[in-house]
């Protein structure tokens, strides 16, 4: 049985990710930061089915402690401050976590579990101020925030550690990948919620940033699968995971308030402090070569995803109605 171990397992993708090993057979390890409050929420179906690990990206002893516990033969480095507004507010924060925690856990491995295959969760944020379109493996990158540079020096010290060390180092450059499982600070699950709570008379108006971003969005669940396949490669390489297929943060809307039958332009407020201080206006990923050597492809279209966040969150925002009468 294969031992996997996933940084950030209570998260979306961790989620879904523990799941999918789950069900190919794994001993699933997830990885968790000590805290007063635990939110296991995502995760809280599997508790008996994984085995949890406290250790933090900002302690170097402490992963190499639970790497040399656990002996993992595949690790997923999905943990991160992952929140791109936030890392205004606290970019010295998002440097620690999302750039030096992913050396810390490459340098933890190296010493170790060197045999040990490594996944690192880059991102479509690493090409923020796009140089061509649509971006592929080799396309420049040019972040527009700290996580987005942040998430470029964890890229690059994953290929650093692979050609310095012979280490079996991957980086998924994943572009947004969304769920009924996405935090609600996430402008998906910002409008889904919101459009349910309006549906259902609990507010009136949704307060949005720009509408005119363009984003390729995909579903998490899918996008998991090609982090394993990766993984399962003879060699190690970068692969972007995308649909191919941009739309504007309109279209979203859009999809989400007819879908419950609302007309969105009656409910949805422009309100300049959702405006990024730097815009990442249009991303578009070039999956190509993860089709033809992982043979890899998004199940889920962007209506599917839209209408399946929105069923979920009218069910959970229904219940919580029910329960508060």
């Amino acid at each position: 049985m294969k031992r996997a171990l996933i940084t950030g397992i209570t998260g979306q993708d961790g989620s879904y990710l523990a799941e999918f090993l789950l069900r190919k057979g794994y001993q699933v390890h997830g990885m968790v930061r000590r805290a007063s409050t635990e939110k296991f929420e995502r995760i809280s179906h599997l508790i008996d089915k994984i085995e949890l690990h406290q250790a933090d990206l900002l302690d170097e002893l402490s992963l190499i402690d639970t790497f040399a516990e656990v002996k993992p033969d595949e690790i997923y480095n999905l943990a991160a401050m992952s929140f791109v507004p936030t890392s205004w507010s606290q970019p010295i924060l998002t440097g620690e976590f999302t750039g030096l925690g992913v050396t810390r856990v490459l340098e933890a491995m190296r010493k170790a579990c060197p045999k040990s295959k490594f996944y690192q969760a880059s991102s479509s944020e690493m090409f923020g101020k796009v140089r061509e379109m649509p971006q592929t493996e080799l396309t420049p990158f040019y972040p527009r925030s700290p996580y987005g540079v942040s998430k470029v020096y964890g890229h690059y010290i994953t290929v650093n550690y692979r050609e310095s060390y012979d280490l079996f180092a991957v980086s998924g450059i994943l572009f947004n990948h969304e769920s009924p499982r996405r935090g609600l600070e996430f402008v998906t699950r910002k409008v889904t919620d919101g459009v349910a709570r309006i549906k259902l008379g609990l507010q009136k108006e949704l307060r949005m940033g720009n509408l005119d971003s363009k984003r390729d969005w995909g579903f998490a669940g899918d996008y998991v699968e090609a982090m394993w396949l990766m993984i399962q490669q003879k060699q190690p390489d970068d692969y972007v995971i995308a649909t191919g297929i941009a739309h504007s943060v309109k279209d979203l809307v859009k999809v989400a308030f007819e879908h419950v039958g609302l007309n969105w332009k009656k409910h949805v407020v422009i309100d300049p402090k959702f405006m990024r201080p730097a815009e990442v206006e249009h991303l578009l990923g070039d999956s190509t070569k993860a089709r033809k050597v992982l043979k890899w492809k998004p199940k889920v279209d962007f209506e599917g995803l839209v209408k399946m966040m929105v069923n979920a969150d009218m069910e959970r925002v229904a219940r919580e109605k029910s329960n508060s009468i």
